[in-house]
């Protein structure tokens, strides 16, 4: 055995050394697929398959700062430093959605899901139905402004749906993203694009006692590193920078340094406690997001496309204006219309402007421009608007069924009295719907009436036949001149900028409405004086006020459970410093750590993994740390059952450590590098990987006040990393972070980056590959 041992050849293997044009600082395996995707200096996001083809490249227009994959490898999560967090689709590199949940640079992302099905009270298996496609057709899209092609401002071809992969999340398991800002901020988000929760480490307060009732410590200036949610969505932990200091007293003692890098362990029980109902709540509220989307697109479209036409009418027709002027007269286009239709008279400007200006050609084309508008309009509100609208009022009822269920809902801040506020809002938004459609037609018919009429005085003024030409309606003509020359009721209705503007209703109408508001079923006595594009503000409005409730009461949900100093700062170091710190956060299933008191749900180990800085402890050097247990001992350090531990590996003094990263069952992949006298130097580059689980790991003690440096504790059981004695790949050039690892059909996939180029390693994974055949 020993022999077919050492005959083995090494299991990783250099498959490709591609230069690339620019340095990579972030790459992330997809976890389903054999895809990398790689965000180079510049920038520019990557997308590359095992053989190195290139699918796509993207760039956002912004400096990109983190990024990671959806769990189920069809979306990927970009963090940009302006705070914005935005989702691509992983088959086109298309936008799915663009979230502001940040006001500075997103700095680190984790996506997890909960593996594990639904149970109700009797411990069957709960499922959450969606049953909006019962009653109602696929949602609709969001309209596409007409010139532009696909792409253009955010406008897609009718056959592409840039929200429908996202949006349909009531097959998809439940899963909550987290990201964490340079100032301190850690927002959740389920499915990625519903906003649950946000805190801030400046605010956690950390007891350090045992009861947690003497002392209490704060973060001063804290910045997030990592963050890292477990799988059972129960802990996260943070791994953050900053100074530790007494809540009520910033003065601490001399000598006694609490400037460092610390890890939090953050309680997120609520996402696994009531999963079930965010599920549902979150399903509703991105699907309602989506369709006010849609509303919010049909708006815009709507009332460019009729100023468009309107443009044109006004300046062809205000030239009559100056023809009066220009003749002496001393009355309005008005008054010269109507003394035309009554057949008094007609003046030289009229009869010059109908005749020369206007002319039939002119007449026929202004009438198409206004009728084709109405008509695209009217196609707009029936295709789009409309039926979102519906599906928006049927989503909020559901909500409103919800909240009336206080026993679950009422613990995750879903609010009765919001909710119905919100679904009247829907309600009365199909209203003003409808009476824009009734406006529309009206208007529509009136000019539609006021063309005819003018054809038939131009055939006239030229003697020519005019009985081939559509009737017209005298009174609709009068009307027309008192009322919609001048004034446009269809844009006043549209326009989000005059949104102030108040149609007036008869005193009889609105003492009726005040009537059947004690009859019930609303409480709204002004919406006729709004107008559809207020109605629009106001709903959304309601959406916001109804969603932030949620929002506030998980927020206020996560708090800090434990701290555990890692390593001291000699002086304050800068952000590029720290980042240049190789850092690791992994979970793992751990079945051996299983007590009867958690038989009930599954177990998770942490892994926190670092290189100690030489100049944090003087007795200390060239060391990577493995901590594991953290979150686990939070949780059980009150039954009496501590298991955190810890290891320090002393890395061969002429390699530094590059780069770390724990993937499959507790496995760990070093990138090192060999020194070299001179920075021109490439240098040597050596990959190696190790069972972490198999490592001599030291309890750590856990002392009184959680403010003090454990690490040399661990001093004298160092153990010390042979290059020799590990599975061990020698890379002929130096190499530089980041490294990606990922377990994927078999294979053990590895890569890492040196300048301007790219190192990619396979390892066979040999059980698989042997289940597999």
């Amino acid at each position: 055995m020993e022999t077919d041992e050492s005959c083995r050849v090494l299991p990783f293997q250099l498959q490709f050394d591609k230069p690339l044009a620019s340095q990579v600082k972030i790459a992330e395996w997809n976890p389903e697929k054999d895809l990398l995707a790689m965000v180079s200096d510049d920038s520019k996001i990557l997308l590359h398959r095992f053989n190195w083809q290139r699918l796509w490249t993207i760039t956002p227009g912004r400096c990109v700062t983190s990024l990671c994959w959806r769990p189920d490898g069809k979306a990927i999560a970009v963090g940009l430093d302006d705070g914005t967090l935005s989702l691509y689709d992983v088959e086109n590199g298309k936008l799915l959605r663009s979230l502001k949940l940040h006001c500075a640079a997103i700095v680190c992302l984790n996506w997890e899901e909960d593996n594990h099905l639904i149970n109700d009270e009797h411990c069957h298996t709960s499922k959450y139905e969606d049953r909006t496609s019962r009653f109602f057709p696929p949602a609709p899209k969001v309209p596409r402004m007409p010139g532009l092609i696909s792409g253009d401002n955010g406008f897609m071809d009718d056959g592409e749906d840039s929200f429908e992969e996202l949006s349909n999340s009531s097959h998809q398991r439940f899963n909550v993203l987290c990201s964490g800002d340079k100032d301190g901020n850690i927002c959740f988000s389920i499915f990625g694009i519903f906003p649950i929760g946000k805190t801030n480490i400046h605010n956690l307060i950390f007891p350090t006692s045992s009861d947690g009732a003497e002392r209490s410590k704060r973060l001063l200036s804290p910045s997030i590193h990592k963050v890292a949610l477990s799988k059972d969505l129960r802990r996260l932990i943070v791994m953050c920078s900053g100074l530790l200091i007494d809540d009520k007293c910033v003065i601490h003692m001399a000598g006694h340094n609490e400037l460092g890098l610390h890890c939090l362990a953050l309680n997120t029980a609520i996402f696994w406690n009531r999963k079930n109902e965010l599920h549902q709540v979150a399903q509703q509220a991105s699907n309602i997001e989506d369709l006010t989307e849609v509303v919010r697109a049909s708006l815009s479209v709507m009332s460019r496309q009729w100023s468009d036409a309107m443009h044109i009418f006004k300046e062809k027709f205000n030239s009559l204006s100056t023809l009066i002027m220009d003749h002496g007269l001393n009355s309005s286009p008005q008054e010269e219309f109507l003394s035309l239709l009554g057949g008094a008279r007609t003046s030289p400007a009229v009869h010059q402007f109908l005749v020369s200006t206007l002319g039939e050609v002119g007449v026929k084309r202004i009438s198409k421009v206004l009728c084709g508008a109405g008509k695209e309009l009217q196609r707009i509100v029936l295709e789009h608007l409309q039926p979102a609208a519906e599906v928006m009022g049927f989503r909020m009822g559901e909500l409103r069924g919800l909240s009336r269920w206080r026993a679950r809902y009422h613990g995750i801040g879903l609010d009765e009295p919001l909710i119905s506020n919100a679904t009247e809002k829907a309600g009365m938004l199909l209203v003003q719907v409808e009476r824009f459609m009734r406006v529309l037609s009206s208007v529509l018919q009136q000019y539609s009436n006021f063309f005819n009429w003018l054809l038939k005085c131009i055939k006239l003024l030229m003697s020519e036949p005019s009985d081939q030409l559509l009737p017209y309606n005298s009174e609709l003509v009068i009307i027309f001149l008192k009322f919609l020359y001048e004034q446009d009721p269809v844009k006043q209705l549209l326009d989000i900028s005059e949104a102030d503007y108040t149609v007036e209703i008869d005193l009889e109408t609105a003492e009726r409405v005040r009537e059947l508001v004690q009859f019930g079923g609303f409480s709204d006595t002004e919406y006729l004086r709004r107008t559809l594009a207020k109605e629009f503000q106001q709903l959304e409005l309601s959406f916001k006020e109804a969603f932030q409730m949620p929002f506030t009461t998980i927020s206020r949900k996560i708090l800090c459970e434990d701290l555990i100093p890692l390593f001291p700062f000699p002086s304050l170091p800068k952000a590029s410093s720290l980042t240049r710190i190789p850092t690791s956060i992994s979970y793992y299933e751990d079945s051996t750590r299983a007590s009867s008191s958690y038989a009930d749900r599954s177990q998770v180990i942490d892994y926190i993994s670092f290189q100690v800085p030489n100049e944090s402890f003087s007795d200390i050097e060239n060391c990577i740390c493995i901590l594991r247990g953290f979150m686990h001992d939070s949780d059980c350090l009150k039954k009496g059952y501590s298991s955190l531990e810890a290891v320090l590996l002393c890395v061969p003094v002429d390699y530094q450590c590059v780069d770390l990263s724990l993937y499959k069952d507790s496995q760990i992949v070093l990138l090192l590098n060999k020194d070299t006298n001179t920075s021109e130097s490439a240098g040597d580059g050596c990959m190696i990987i190790m069972q972490a689980s198999d490592l001599p790991y030291v309890s750590i003690s856990r002392s009184e006040y959680r403010d003090v440096w454990r690490l040399q504790e661990l001093k004298d059981s160092t153990a010390c990393l042979y290059l020799g004695d590990e599975k061990a790949r020698m890379i002929p050039h130096g190499v530089i972070a980041p490294l990606a690892v990922s377990a994927s059909r078999g294979l053990a996939c590895v890569f890492a980056a040196r300048k301007r180029a790219l190192v990619y390693i396979l390892e066979e994974d040999e059980d698989e590959v042997s289940d597999a055949e």
